[in-house]
């Protein structure tokens, strides 16, 4: 495909990066020196310095009439620009345009971006939100993601010491646990390379394992896992009252009621704004690493301590201090790809990173522009979940997954069958029209998987 990028920022490089080693042909615009030359020395793309949103600059990128670029994403950090540069290339006859926007208003109605002609504005801060929650809320997962608009999830927990679980194979596990609607799909082993596992792969002590499963029976799973279950949010802390600070603060006091939030941000005129908008929410003005501060409000009582400011390394070493005064969880929030280990390095509970969140969105929309629901997890470990609806007519159905002959490597991890039936498909499972399905594999493979699916 043809492809042009406008932005070579983290998100922008990220995506143009992984675009033209797909064996895509990319264009890249950007207009800071410093950046288009880094794209230059280090990506196969073509890389045109100037403004994304001028119509001469577009047009030397390959943006005119009967061009056939099949996609143009802005994602630089100006939303105007973003929203100026697709409606330009839209009207050119670019096939699909996609914004990102860092303004939430722009993304508060499905319709707005449409009627500019914007095939996909996104902006992560409110999936990003709802991730940070999931972390709160189920202290021991390390990474996760919601599927199945949030009845389902993947949760990566490491198995503990004494974890019943070690010395048990996965089909050992699913017998002992009949009940137990999840699948491992994935498993990190230190110092060894990391596998898909099959019935015959036995838990080891400190597997790192991603596990898809019924949002429902998180609790039973850190049970297994790591001999704890997460006791209900009592006090969190917030710093920083950003885009995504707000967005945690707001669904924390309509999703939990009865915690008390606490809410830290350096600019007066920032809090006092932020106190009108949040009702059930304490907005105090001050320095997120205040110890006088933090012990008056009771860190050390803490469920939860989120990083959210603007500075990666604030937000690090901040969730580092808050750590070490007896905040139960620390979440950080990074921009940069460089820090995404850091919770192997520092006592940091887990990262969550808005840009490869907002980059795995639009990567998904280029390889799957039919499946809106895909999730990829692609930074950490280099897999894709994809949800299929199996419509009435689709040639699977009727066909159990034993004789389906799905490519290797490739899992179906969950069937959703109606509102309230979600389970782990056995062989013996037999596809219906209206079943959304959960596939499970690695980056190579998924567009093998989706073209078998259809």
């Amino acid at each position: 495909m043809k492809i042009i990028v406008v932005g070579a920022g983290e998100v922008g490089f990220t995506i143009a990066a992984t675009l033209s080693a797909e064996g895509h042909d990319v264009n890249i615009v950007e207009q800071d020196e410093e950046r288009a030359a880094k794209a230059e020395d280090e990506l196969d793309a073509r890389v045109i310095r100037g403004n994304g949103a001028r119509p001469q600059v577009l047009y030397e990128a390959g943006v005119r009439d009967g061009c056939g670029v099949d996609f143009l994403i802005a994602c630089t950090d100006r939303d105007e620009a973003n929203i100026l540069s697709c409606w330009i290339a839209k009207h050119a006859g670019v096939r699909r345009v996609v914004a990102r926007a860092r303004g939430l208003e722009f993304t508060d109605s499905p319709t707005w971006g449409k009627d500019l002609g914007i095939d996909m504005m996104i902006s992560p801060e409110r999936s990003v939100a709802r991730e940070i929650l999931e972390l709160l809320s189920v202290s021991t997962a390390i990474h996760t993601a919601e599927l199945l608009e949030g009845r389902a999830a993947i949760y990566a927990f490491r198995v503990a010491a004494k974890s019943p679980l070690a010395g048990l194979s996965l089909k050992e596990f699913r017998v002992r646990n009949p009940d137990l609607i999840a699948i491992v799909v994935y498993v990190e082993r230190p110092d060894e390379e990391d596998i898909v596992p099959d019935g015959d792969t036995v838990f080891r002590e400190n597997d790192l394992c991603y596990v898809v499963s019924y949002r429902e029976q998180a609790w039973k799973l850190e049970t297994l896992f790591q001999l704890h279950v997460s006791r209900p949010l009592k006090r969190v802390f917030i710093v920083g009252g950003g885009k995504l600070g707000f967005q945690v603060a707001q669904r924390l006091s309509t999703d939990f009621r009865g915690v008390e939030i606490r809410l830290i941000d350096r600019d007066r005129e920032q809090c006092e704004k932020l106190a009108k908008e949040l009702e059930h929410v304490l907005v105090l003005n001050g320095d997120g690493a205040d110890e006088a501060l933090l012990t008056e409000e009771g860190i050390d009582s803490a469920d939860g301590y989120v990083c959210a400011t603007e500075s990666d390394e604030v937000n690090l070493i901040y969730c580092a201090i808050a750590k070490s005064m007896g905040a139960r969880k620390c979440v950080a929030v990074v921009r940069r790809s460089l820090y995404l280990d850091m919770t192997n390095r520092m006592p940091v509970d887990a990262v969550v990173d808005p840009n490869e969140a907002l980059a795995s969105v639009i990567l998904r929309h280029i390889r799957y522009p039919g499946h809106s629901k895909a999730l990829s997890i692609i930074e950490k470990i280099d897999a894709e979940m994809l949800e299929i609806v199996m419509t009435e007519k689709h040639p699977l159905l009727g066909l159990s997954l034993e004789e389906l002959n799905v490519p290797k490597g490739v899992l179906v991890a969950l069937v959703a069958r109606g509102r309230k039936n979600v389970f782990v498909p056995s062989g013996a499972t037999r596809l219906e029209a209206g079943d959304h399905v959960i596939l499970f594999a690695s980056t190579a493979k998924m567009p093998a998987a989706a073209e078998f699916f259809g």
